[in-house]
């Protein structure tokens, strides 16, 4: 009777331990994630990253299926798919929603205003994470910033553009609702291309010049093929974050510890994204030299006017939508509480003196209209 008992107890702790097992394997979730990013655009290996960084931290809860940009769809249907369910995931950059909402425009890049540790400051310790929550939120995502850039390369093309004076009449590729807003003030004209066209749009003088990305982007991309004039500094993207957009019942269907893993990758993606774009920045530059791209800085009058249009730029879209007010009114806050350490350790926090950004009081009096 003692021997039945304990095989009895025994096949029972056998049975409890086989079914702790099953219940394991049923809980991983298999995610499949895309992006906007093709694979012969280097900034496919900011979310190609974060996916292998989530898969070795989290492996055994959830197992993200990357592919790449334009295999499972074209890029500009993936923010659809996600906010669906039709897949769990996609990387993107914020600005291509803007249609949707002007607040996804500053929650990607600026104009003449942060730079790319303002973005890591503001996301992780001045309010900017709860923000993205909250737009991206109201399209059923959840949304993990993982990428940052510094300022973008300038405009390259076959025409040297020395001074603002030069960008009247031209056709220039650019993205986003204020930095074409900006250009039209200062006599150029906005076109909008993918970027998987703007090689050839160069190369057959459809635009008289294009801004993509960062120099180490822009050259793997083959612009010095197509471009002999480059214009810096980027005013029109003086920094970018890129991310992953999350169906908010896949991120429900997660343990809270597994949901803390893929934002602890985010995190750690994003420190590397900063170093490893402008380690690929700086080879970049040095290889568009040896092609012998001629170079064209703007003066520091040039960038303060157009300082001057971007403040003005930025009050406007305020006043138009009440949530692009409340994510410029968070950044230019953050800029001045900034400005109280900043501004007496220049040179050596990073440089900008914080004495000419777009006016709280005024942001302040469209929010409140």
């Amino acid at each position: 009777m003692k021997k039945m008992t304990k095989f009895a107890l025994t096949g029972l702790a056998a049975g409890v331990a086989l079914a702790a097992v099953s219940s394991t394997a049923q809980a991983q979730e298999t995610w499949t994630m895309t992006t906007t990013w093709p694979d012969n655009l280097d900034l496919i290996q900011i979310d190609r990253h974060w996916a292998e960084l989530v898969n070795t931290l989290a492996g055994d809860e959830v197992q993200i299926n990357f592919r790449a940009g334009g295999t499972l769809m074209p890029g500009t249907e993936v923010f659809d798919a996600t906010q669906t369910g039709a897949i769990q995931a996609a990387g993107d950059w914020p600005g291509y929603w803007a249609g949707l909402s002007p607040a996804f425009s500053p929650l990607a890049t600026t104009t003449s205003l942060f730079n790319g540790v303002d973005y890591l400051n503001w996301i992780n310790q001045w309010g900017g994470f709860e923000l993205y929550q909250e737009v991206y939120g109201d399209y059923n995502m959840v949304y993990l910033p993982y990428g940052i850039t510094n300022n973008e390369s300038g405009f390259r093309g076959n025409t040297p553009i020395e001074s603002i004076a030069d960008l009247e009449g031209k056709r220039l590729r650019l993205s986003g609702r204020d930095q074409g807003r900006v250009l039209e003030q200062l006599g150029g004209s906005q076109v909008t291309l993918a970027g998987g066209e703007i090689y050839q749009a160069i190369e057959r003088g459809v635009v008289d010049g294009a801004e993509f990305s960062t120099p180490g982007v822009d050259y793997k991309a083959g612009f010095s093929e197509v471009a002999d004039y480059w214009s810096v500094p980027g005013w029109h993207q003086s920094a970018s974050v890129f991310g992953v957009m999350i169906n908010q019942d896949a991120w429900n269907a997660l343990s809270e510890e597994t949901q803390e893993k893929l934002k602890i990758a985010a995190q750690a993606t994003m420190a590397w994204s900063l170093a490893w774009s402008e380690r690929e920045s700086t080879e970049g530059t040095v290889k568009f030299i040896e092609d012998g791209t001629e170079i064209n800085q703007l003066s520091e009058e040039d960038l303060a006017e157009i300082q001057r249009i971007t403040n003005d730029v930025i009050i406007q879209g305020a006043c138009e939508d009440p949530m692009h007010a409340k994510v410029y009114h968070s950044m230019i806050s953050y800029l001045e509480h900034y400005a109280n350490w900043r501004d007496i350790s220049v040179p050596y926090n990073m440089s900008r003196v914080t004495d000419d950004l777009p006016s709280l009081e005024e942001i302040e009096a469209c929010m409140n209209q």
